[in-house]
């Protein structure tokens, strides 16, 4: 289900031994779009420090009474490596902070979460040892790579505050269009799937949806989204309104408006391998 990255602000977070704290930002990985760690405010109880916390580790969400539950204890988090989260987090501090609570490299495989789309599936097989060699050998890779730019200077930090992403400026291919208000959450995988555009300066206070996927790149120093969509597209496209359920029926009329394929369609063949086979296969 889509849910709403504002409505995530202020949720508890609960470890299996008491309350952590509450969620006030998200680290965004600007590559894939996929929430890598919530940043959570602990209060008076670890002096106000703020600590990550990843999707991992998440049991099922209490969207009602607010709350995520996680499968982590209060010490578990008190001993977490510090990370100050007001700085960009490199790649050496994630290997730190995964290393801590055993969790794989997200980034070694071809899914969002390592080898699958959803990052609670990273911890099956690990207590039996059942990492398959291909896994073991893309981290070993990466650990290379990383030390090698590191070592140069030439790390690039890919995750991005949530909050910082808040009223960019977003420019079709032939003029502005509005602002980022908020974006839309898969709360199966983590994975942002949409911006929502504000439209108010441009098309009668009209909110619409872009997809990622659409991003045709992001300016950071001068807050502006570059989008591979003309003005014209956008205006005629289906209108976004967040009172009403995004159901799958309006996602696919907002995909067939701007005439993409549907995210969904590639998660069915990365958990289908033999579909990937078949479309490889030359026809006869």
């Amino acid at each position: 289900m889509l849910r709403s990255i504002k409505n995530l602000e202020g949720f508890a977070v609960g470890a299996t031994d008491g309350t952590i704290g509450h969620i006030k930002d998200l680290y965004i990985d600007d590559k894939t779009w996929a929430v890598r760690y919530l940043i959570v405010d602990t209060g008076g109880w670890l002096s106000n420090r703020k600590v990550l916390i990843s999707p991992v580790s998440i049991d099922h969400p209490d969207w009602t009474g607010r709350v995520l539950p996680v499968s982590l204890t209060k010490e578990q988090v008190k001993n977490s490596p510090d990370i100050d989260t007001d700085k960009p987090v490199s790649r050496q501090h994630e290997r730190r902070f995964l290393g801590y609570y055993g969790y794989p490299y997200y980034w070694a495989g071809d899914g969002l979460w390592g080898q699958s789309a959803y990052p609670g599936m990273m911890l099956l097989g690990l207590a039996d040892g059942g990492v398959d060699a291909a896994y073991r050998h893309a981290q070993a890779q990466d650990e290379r790579a990383e030390a090698e730019g590191e070592e140069t200077g030439q790390g690039d930090p890919r995750l991005r505050s949530c909050n910082a992403l808040m009223k960019y400026h977003v420019e079709a291919s032939d003029g502005g269009m509005g602002h980022v208000q908020g974006m839309l959450l898969d709360d199966d995988t983590w994975a942002i799937r949409y911006l929502i555009v504000d439209t108010s300066n441009w098309c009668l206070g009209h909110q619409v949806l872009i997809a990622p996927r659409w991003i045709q790149g992001i300016n950071w120093l001068d807050a502006t989204v570059s989008v591979k969509l003309t003005q014209q597209a956008v205006k005629d496209a289906p209108l976004y309104d967040p009172a009403v359920p995004f159901s799958r029926d309006l996602e696919l009329a907002l995909y067939e408006h701007h005439g993409r394929t549907g995210y969904w369609a590639e998660e069915v063949n990365f958990e289908n391998p033999q579909f990937r086979a078949s479309e490889r296969r030359p026809s006869l």
